[in-house]
C-alpha cells in the first residue's frame, strides 16, 4: 500500500493527534511494541504542542498518510543549533507497526536534518525502559552518548531518558532490523 511523507498542516492536526496517543497511550498503544502505555497513562501530547510545532520554522512534523490520506505515522525534527538536530515524537499507527514505516520516517527525518537544516548530527532521548526500543535505534546506526537526562514529567519514582546520536554525513539508508 503506497505511503506518502509530508510536512504536517494546521488543517492535519485534528486527524494526526488522535492517532498519536493511540501510538503512544492506553489499550490501542499495546497493539503494537513502541508504546509507553505499561509506563505512562497520562496524556502523551497536547494539541497546542502540536499546533506550535508546526508553526514553528525551527521544527517539522512529518507526517505519513496512507492512499487515503489517513495519517498512519509522524516524526518530529527540532534543529537544536547548527549543527544538531533532534528526532522526537517518532509514533506509527499501533496497528501498522512492524512493516518498516518506521524506517522510512527515520530516514525521511535524518534527511530532512542534514538537507533542510544542515545539521550534521541527530540525536534522540528513549525512556531508558525500553531496552528493546534502544536496541532497535541502535540497529539504525544511533549510538548511546552516555548521557542520561530527565523524563520532561517528575514522577515518583523518577524515570530517564537514554541519549542517543548519529552522524548525519554522507548518503543516509535506512538499515534492516
Amino acid at each position: 500500500m503506497p505511503v506518502a511523507i509530508r510536512p504536517a498542516t494546521h488543517s492535519d492536526l485534528s486527524l494526526l493527534h488522535p492517532m498519536i496517543e493511540r501510538a503512544y497511550r492506553g489499550d490501542t498503544a499495546r497493539m503494537g511494541w513502541t508504546h509507553e502505555a505499561d509506563l505512562l497513562s497520562d496524556t502523551r501530547t497536547e494539541r497546542a504542542e502540536l499546533e506550535a510545532i508546526v508553526a514553528d520554522p525551527s521544527q517539522i512534523l512529518l507526517m505519513a498518510q496512507d492512499a487515503d490520506d489517513t495519517p498512519i505515522g509522524c516524526v518530529n525534527v527540532a534543529k537544536r543549533d547548527a549543527s544538531l538536530a533532534y528526532l522526537g515524537m517518532l509514533c506509527i499507527e499501533p496497528l501498522r507497526q512492524a512493516h518498516g514505516l518506521g524506517r522510512e520516517m527515520i530516514a525521511a527525518a535524518e534527511r530532512y536534518a542534514r538537507d533542510t537544516f544542515g545539521c550534521t548530527t541527530i540525536e534522540m532521548t528513549v525512556l531508558e525502559q525500553r531496552s528493546e526500543l534502544i536496541a532497535y535505534y541502535q540497529r539504525r546506526g544511533y549510538a548511546q552518548t552516555g548521557e542520561r537526562r530527565d523524563f520532561p514529567v517528575p514522577l515518583d519514582p523518577p524515570y530517564f531518558m537514554t541519549v542517543l546520536a548519529k552522524p548525519l554525513s554522507g548518503p543516509l539508508e535506512s538499515n534492516h532490523a
